[in-house]
């Protein structure tokens, strides 16, 4: 067994440098036009908006939870070249920018205990409107997505299950291509 693990590491060993020196040509400032390389030049960065909880009465520490589980659940789909907080400077720079505003429909506070007495009620539930824009206004994507807790976990896991439906339904949604950048000319 120790033979075997030796070897494997060995292998990845003599593998690492030139993964190393292929990830280092590609992200120089040499340009390629692999289709990996344009699609990457071809995808949005997006702006997370404050969750908005809307006319449901919704706990600060849930709407916190929301925005920045979807801050790292919208990162880790890599769909997005950047993903932005809300009020960042830099994404009013960008001509391939989306916004992600997110409002609260429904909100079903939820108890751990009677989850964890039964598995029939205390299920945590959040339904909320997401919408991806461009900066003028135009919406992109909008759908209904749901998240919760109805077995184990604490209240707040809904709001991680929210944000990974969210992702997921971005990940595999067809979003229209970003306008190619205006350059400015000298006159």
């Amino acid at each position: 067994m120790r033979t075997i693990r030796t070897a494997f590491a060995v292998a990845i060993l003599a593998v690492l440098p030139t993964a190393q020196t292929g990830l280092f040509a590609e992200s120089s400032g040499a340009k390629s036009s692999t289709p990996r390389d344009i699609w990457i030049v071809g995808r949005w960065s997006v702006q997370v908006d404050k969750v908005d909880p809307g006319a449901v009465s919704l706990d600060p520490a849930f709407a916190a939870a929301i925005y920045e589980n979807l801050l790292d659940e919208l990162a880790k789909t890599k769909r997005f070249k950047q993903v932005f907080r809300s009020g960042d400077r830099k994404a009013t720079e960008l001509h391939d920018l989306l916004i992600l505003k997110t409002t609260v429909q429904q909100y079903t506070p939820g108890s751990e205990t009677r989850r964890a007495v039964t598995t029939v009620s205390g299920a945590t539930k959040l339904n909320v409107r997401s919408q991806l824009r461009t900066p003028q206004g135009q919406v992109v994507l909008e759908r209904v997505i749901n998240g919760n807790v109805r077995f184990f976990g604490g209240n707040l896991r809904a709001t991680h299950n929210l944000a990974r439906n969210v992702a997921d339904t971005i990940r595999h949604s067809t979003l229209p291509q970003p306008a190619p950048a205006v350059a400015e000319s000298e006159d």
